[in-house]
Order: C-alpha cells, then sequence, then structure tokens
C-alpha cells in the first residue's frame, strides 16, 4: 500500500503527523473542503490549492449516481476526470443512504434505496461501495457503515453497530480481492463485468460506530481494529446529539485506535469541535459547514460568526476579519459583501466560501505549529476566549 502516516509531534493526546498518499502529502490535523459532486461548491481546484487545501473529500453515492462510476473509471479516475491532482478521500455512501429515510431500507445485505434523481432502486452492498470506489481511484475509501439517528436506544444501537461491523468484514474482503492482482476482480453486482481499478495504491479506512455509548464504541474499536485496515474513522456523531457527548465519545474511542494510523471524525466540524477534537487525538476532519454557511451568509471570524446579511453591514468599509489574510478579506468590504448577497449574486458565495475555508484551513495550520512549538493548550484556551465558535450577530 502507498498509504503511509508518521506522528512527529505530540502535545497532550495532540498529535501533528504527515499522511503520505499516491497523490501526495497531507499535513495533519488536517481539514477536508467537501466536494460532493468532485467540486467544492463556489470555489475552483485552484482557488484550494492557492489557500491551501492538501486533500479534498467527494461523495461516492452522488457519483456513483450520476455520471456513474463506469464513466469515471474509462476516464482515468477520479483525480483525472476532476483535473485535481491531489488526494482525495471517498465516503461510502452510507451517511447520504442514511438521511434518505423515507426512500431506503436496511437489509443485512445492504442499503436498499431509491434515488433522489429519478426514483430508480439500486442496492449499495459493502462490496459495491468498495468496487465503486475502486473505480473513483481515490487515495482513502471508506467502507460501507450504518449511520443511526439520534436519539437511539442501546439495543438498537448494538444491532447497528454489529451489522456495521458484519459490513466492514465484508468490504475488508472485497478489498482484498480488488487488489489481488492474481487474477482480474469483477464486479460485485454483476459477476460478467470488470472492475476497473484506477488507483493501485487505494487505502481503505473502517469506521467505529456504537451511537452514544461508550461501552459499544470501545466494543466497535476493538473489533474493527482487528481487521486491519489501514486508517480507522469514528462515525455516527454530529448526528443532533448534545456537543458535550460527541467530545466524550471521541474520548472513549481515540486510545482504542492504533497510535500510528490515521484517525478520523467524520462530519463535524464547527471551529471548536476541530480544536476539542485534536486535542482527543484526531487526525482528519470533513464538514460542510463552511461552504453551506457562506452560500448563506454566515461568515466564520477571528471574532465570532457574523451574518453579512445583517442591516449593520451595509455601510461597513471593514473586511470580513481584519485578523484574515484570506483574498476576499484582502480585497472586498462587508458593505460589498452584503450587497453581493442582497442581490442574489454568484459572486457572493463565491467571496464567502473563499473566506469561510481559508478561515478553516489556516485554523488546522495555526493548531498544527501550536502541536509542534508544545503551545496547544494555549491555542486552544485562546481560541475559546476569543468566542470564534460564538455569533457577533443576535
Amino acid at each position: 500500500m502507498a498509504l503511509g502516516f508518521e506522528v512527529t509531534h505530540t502535545d497532550g493526546r495532540a498529535r501533528r503527523g504527515v499522511l503520505t498518499t499516491p497523490h501526495g502529502i497531507v499535513q495533519t490535523p488536517a481539514f477536508m473542503p467537501v466536494g460532493t459532486r468532485g467540486a467544492v461548491k463556489a470555489a475552483t481546484h485552484r482557488d484550494l490549492e492557492a489557500m491551501g487545501a492538501e486533500i479534498m473529500l467527494c461523495n461516492t453515492y452522488h457519483l456513483y449516481l450520476r455520471p456513474g462510476a463506469d464513466l469515471i473509471a474509462r476516464r482515468g479516475g477520479l483525480h483525472r476526470f476532476a483535473g485535481w491532482s491531489r488526494p482525495i478521500l471517498t465516503d461510502s455512501g452510507g451517511y447520504q443512504v442514511f438521511s434518505l429515510a423515507a426512500r431506503r431500507t436496511i437489509l443485512e445485505d445492504g442499503a436498499c434505496f431509491r434515488s433522489h434523481l429519478d426514483g430508480t432502486e439500486h442496492l449499495l452492498t459493502p462490496e459495491r461501495a468498495a468496487d465503486i470506489q475502486a473505480q473513483l481511484g481515490s487515495d482513502v475509501a471508506m467502507v460501507l457503515d450504518e449511520c443511526l439517528a439520534h436519539p437511539a436506544g442501546e439495543g438498537a444501537a448494538r444491532l447497528s453497530m454489529e451489522r456495521t461491523l458484519r459490513w466492514a468484514r465484508r468490504a475488508r474482503a472485497r478489498f482484498a480481492e480488488l487488489y489481488d492482482g492474481s487474477r482480474p476482480a469483477v464486479s460485485a453486482a454483476d459477476s460478467s463485468v470488470p472492475v476497473r481499478a484506477t488507483n493501485q495504491g487505494q487505502a481503505q479506512f473502517g469506521i467505529v460506530q456504537g451511537s452514544v455509548y461508550g461501552g459499544l464504541r470501545a466494543e466497535s474499536a476493538e473489533q474493527t481494529v482487528a481487521l486491519g485496515f489501514e486508517g480507522y474513522a469514528i462515525g455516527g456523531l454530529s448526528v443532533g446529539e448534545p456537543v458535550e457527548v460527541m467530545y466524550e465519545m471521541v474520548a472513549c474511542t481515540t486510545p482504542r485506535l492504533p497510535a500510528g494510523q490515521p484517525r478520523y471524525l467524520m462530519g463535524a466540524g464547527t471551529p471548536a469541535d476541530l480544536i476539542e477534537a485534536v486535542a482527543r487525538g484526531v487526525d482528519l476532519f470533513d464538514c460542510v459547514l463552511p461552504t453551506r454557511n457562506a452560500r448563506n451568509g454566515q461568515l466564520f471570524t477571528s471574532a465570532g460568526r457574523l451574518n453579512i446579511r445583517n442591516a449593520r453591514y451595509a455601510e461597513d468599509d471593514r473586511p470580513v476579519d481584519p485578523a484574515c489574510g484570506c483574498y476576499t478579506c484582502r480585497t472586498y468590504s462587508r458593505a460589498y459583501l452584503r450587497h453581493l448577497h442582497a442581490v442574489n449574486e454568484i459572486n457572493a458565495a463565491t467571496l464567502n466560501t473563499l473566506h469561510n475555508l481559508h478561515f478553516y484551513l489556516d485554523t488546522l495550520r495555526r493548531i498544527r505549529e501550536a502541536i509542534a512549538f508544545g503551545r496547544f493548550e494555549s491555542l486552544k484556551l485562546e481560541f475559546h476566549e476569543s468566542a470564534s465558535c460564538q455569533a457577533l450577530d443576535s
């Protein structure tokens, strides 16, 4: 496998490291902008590279439905198709299936769902999810898991966690078949169709589940690690549980994951979540908040969240964040950004997105530096005291 990981510095449980992939190096802790359909909304790849994004997350469910994994494989894989030369992590589609509550049924074989595009029925199995991601050629592929809604009773959480473990065993076995090399792999959906794997250095991560029950999380972590993945994710959080509970579940899970392999907290990502999860030993993050909130006019700043729609900014000539060095803050005023948003100018989404993504990526850069110099706890205290996760506007 071409994926490697080295922890270079520690400060308490916080870790700084280097993740090596077939398409480049990622400095961790790292934030992955979400490129659902192979593109981050309102931002070009050039923008992402300029602001220092080293890895992007893409969505298996959406790319499978359109334009299709077969088409992307024929184009040489997702990196070539999308024109993104840096690392890519693909999710398995499990969360998207989870969100389609009215359109899906969870079976032992997999998740049966109807497409949100045309209503056609599909069965996503652990094997099929591995096949699709092999065709996409991401550097990191996630196993298919069951993401349980909150709240859930402990009995239901156990059944879901155990199903995720069974699916993980099947996904790992299928991954081994795909990259065996002794014989060509054929599709799990149609044994007459070969699978065109487009990245021979692809790695596969397992996912720890267990809802808000520490005992289940511990059991899930132990059995998932026993399957021997290249890295491990903490899933099923940030789905409505209190934030303190999320932090508790992260804290009880990370010590049970291998110290020499990357740890990924899926889908959680207010700025406060990032710094608190790093403090508990997490290395990778993704979240739609910076891009989605940007399109809605909410901007993250060093002094708190700012709603650019507010009338108080109509004649405000200051940048969004005087402490920020992004293109938006170097060039435009709050008054101008409010105007663009008010008239539904498409540039509003772009400029707001550039700022929010820069804020997230720069926050992780500062965290990495603080860990390297042994001052992470000081940075964490400064961060909370500056109210970076609070709202400026009532």
